[in-house]
């Protein structure tokens, strides 16, 4: 299969690579490829003429797009629109990856597919546009909404924790009220490498299963490295940030169930085999 994929110089971008070595690659990334670029996607697709695309690319620095919301919706939003049209254009199948972000997080519940979206943030908001105008421009398409993601290459909660957890110092303060599911790359790129063979149409959450606060997810992250750093629990209110966190950002898998498809590994085990496989997290 000819697989273009967007971004794909990023942490899930690697992860697709590696994956997908098997089938006929197009990386799609600055410099060579710009998503805000009509001319530049329209010249990439036809080029190639992929059987699918994979669109990663994005602006994901959460207090960055607070910051400079003109830039997270040119790339989130209108770039998604210009990927989109020229996959459709091309006659390809679209998987996207979206966010969590599309939620307020104010549930007492993991959000399923169908639950209103309300995004309190510009990152939240732009990636929302983007999955709408994914919807629009192209018919034949999967959007996957992944949240607390990591994989080899940075930059992510987990690389944070590995670097200030090997140096010396006193006990670091972790949020502990904040919950969702911690995903490995390689979890997606599973969950993508399925559905190239089982189509589903529309949203799919594809976060890993159980869930855990920020501050679980240390301790876990120390133990399979063996860091001995300390840690202690704390609250949001003691990390404010230009963007707000969402408390809550459980995904419910519940249209992989509906359609029959197996789960998505626990977050524990996804953890355990990124280590066991040499995740570096440098």
């Amino acid at each position: 299969m000819k697989i273009l994929i967007t971004g794909g110089k990023g942490m899930l971008g690697r992860t697709m690579q590696r994956h997908f070595g098997e089938h006929d690659l197009l990386v799609a990334d600055l410099p060579e490829v710009d998503i805000t670029n009509v001319l530049s996607v329209n010249n990439a697709m036809s080029h190639f003429n992929p059987d699918l695309v994979v669109h990663c690319a994005a602006m994901t620095n959460v207090d960055g797009c607070e910051a400079d919301p003109d830039s997270a919706y040119k790339i989130n939003a209108l770039g998604s629109a210009i990927v989109a049209m020229a996959a459709n254009r091309a006659g390809a199948r679209l998987i996207a990856i979206s966010t969590d972000y599309v939620f307020d997080g104010a549930a007492d519940r993991p959000y399923t597919e169908f639950d209103q979206t309300s995004p309190n943030t510009v990152y939240g908001s732009s990636k929302l546009a983007g999955e709408d105008a994914i919807r629009v421009h192209c018919p034949d398409h999967t959007i996957i909404r992944i949240a607390w993601l990591y994989g080899n290459t940075g930059p992510s909660f987990l690389h944070t924790m590995r670097k200030l957890g090997s140096e010396e110092g006193s006990p670091l303060k972790v949020v502990d009220d904040q919950i969702g599911n911690p995903t490995s790359t390689d979890a997606v790129a599973g969950l993508i490498e399925r559905l190239m063979e089982q189509p589903v149409p529309g949203v799919i959450h594809g976060s890993c299963e159980g869930t855990a606060t920020w501050f679980e997810f240390a301790k876990e992250i120390f133990e399979v490295y063996g860091l001995k750093r300390g840690l202690v629990p704390c609250s949001t209110q003691e990390f404010p940030r230009p963007a707000p966190r969402p408390a809550n950002s459980r995904l419910d898998k519940q249209v992989l169930r509906m359609v029959g498809m197996s789960s998505m590994p626990h977050w524990r085990e996804a953890l355990t085999g990124f280590v066991m496989q040499g995740g570096r997290a440098e």
